[in-house]
C-alpha cells in the first residue's frame, strides 16, 4: 500500500495504490458492478447508471442515502464519480472518488483517489479505505470478507502520524497570537468529555486537569464546550460529532506573546488524549 495526502486547489487529495494480481477487466467488474461493489464499498449500491452523467446512489443502511453522478468513464481503465455531501456532514463538500487501473505484469496497478474538503478527516477516510480495499481483494480472490471488529483506531492513529494531522496552526490575533488545533478522534463526544474530566467541571471553578489548565471556567456547555482563562487569554475546548462516530476536537488558545511553546504543549496533550483512548 502506497498512500499520500496533498493539498491541491484548496482541497485535500488522498491517493492510495495497490498492486493486484488480477487482470484490469476483473478488477473493473469489482469496481463497477453493483453486486460486487456493494460487497466491499462502505455502503450498499442501490443505483448505478454506468455512463458519464449517470446517477449513483448509495444507502448506508441507517437512514442515510448518498447520491452522486458518474464524472469519468473509460472501461476498463478509469471510473470516477462525484458524491454529494449529505446534510449529516456539514464540514464536507461534494467529494470525488476515482479508480484508475493500469496493466502491470499479469495483474494491474489500482490507483484510488479521494478528493475532499475536510482535511482533518483524512485519517478517518484513509483508514476506512484501507479496510475497504482489503475487502475488495478478498472479493477478487473469492474469499469471505472479514471486517475488523471494534473499528480500526490504531490504523487511524497511524494515518494521523503519516499525514502530520496532529500539528496546530498559529496566527496573529490583535497584538498577540492565537493557536488552533483541529483533530478527528476515534471515540464519541461523550466518551472524550468523560476522559477529560468534564463531569467535574463547574463554571467559575478551576478547569479540570484533563483540560490542561487551572484557570477559572468562563464558559461551560457539556459535553461540547469548556473555556477557561489563562495568562491574559482564553483556552477553549470544543467537541462535536466528526467523521463517522468519533468526536471532532477544536482547541484554541488566545493571548499568546509567543505561539511556539503553546503549539508544542497542546500537540503533546492532544496526542496523549488520543492515545489514552486507544483500546
Amino acid at each position: 500500500m502506497n498512500e499520500s495526502l496533498t493539498m491541491e486547489n484548496g482541497r485535500a487529495v488522498l491517493r492510495m495504490e495497490r498492486r493486484l494480481r488480477h487482470a484490469p477487466e476483473k478488477v473493473w467488474r469489482a469496481v463497477t458492478e453493483p453486486a460486487q461493489l456493494g460487497r466491499w464499498f462502505p455502503f450498499q449500491v442501490t443505483e448505478l447508471d454506468l455512463q458519464v452523467g449517470g446517477k449513483v446512489t448509495f444507502d448506508d443502511g441507517h437512514g442515510t442515502v448518498l447520491d452522486g453522478v458518474v464524472a469519468e468513464l473509460d472501461p476498463p481503465k478509469v471510473f470516477a464519480f462525484v458524491q454529494y455531501a449529505p446534510a449529516a456532514m456539514p464540514r464536507e463538500s461534494d467529494t470525488l472518488l476515482r479508480f484508475e487501473l493500469r496493466p502491470e505484469g499479469g495483474g494491474c496497478l489500482l490507483t484510488f483517489t479521494h478528493v475532499f474538503h475536510d482535511r482533518p478527516a483524512a485519517a478517518s477516510y484513509a483508514s476506512g479505505w484501507e479496510v475497504c480495499l482489503n475487502a475488495m481483494e478478498s472479493v477478487l480472490a473469492g474469499e469471505p470478507v472479514q471486517w475488523p471488529e471494534g473499528g480500526f483506531p490504531h490504523l487511524h492513529q497511524a494515518y494521523v502520524e503519516a499525514f502530520a494531522l496532529a500539528e496546530g496552526s498559529a496566527e496573529r490575533d490583535g497584538e498577540g497570537w492565537r493557536v488552533r488545533f483541529e483533530r478527528q478522534l476515534t471515540e464519541p463526544v461523550e466518551k472524550v468529555w468523560a476522559r477529560l474530566g468534564g463531569a467535574t467541571a463547574t463554571a467559575g471553578a478551576p478547569a479540570p486537569d484533563g483540560f490542561g489548565g487551572t484557570g477559572a471556567v468562563t464558559a461551560l456547555r457539556p459535553p461540547a464546550v469548556l473555556e477557561y482563562a489563562r495568562a491574559g487569554g482564553r483556552v477553549r475546548w470544543e467537541l462535536s460529532r466528526g467523521t463517522g462516530h468519533g468526536a471532532r476536537l477544536v482547541l484554541t488558545e488566545t493571548g499568546l506573546t509567543d505561539p511556539a511553546p503553546a503549539l508544542a504543549a497542546w500537540r503533546d496533550r492532544i496526542e496523549a488524549l488520543a492515545r489514552e483512548m486507544l483500546p
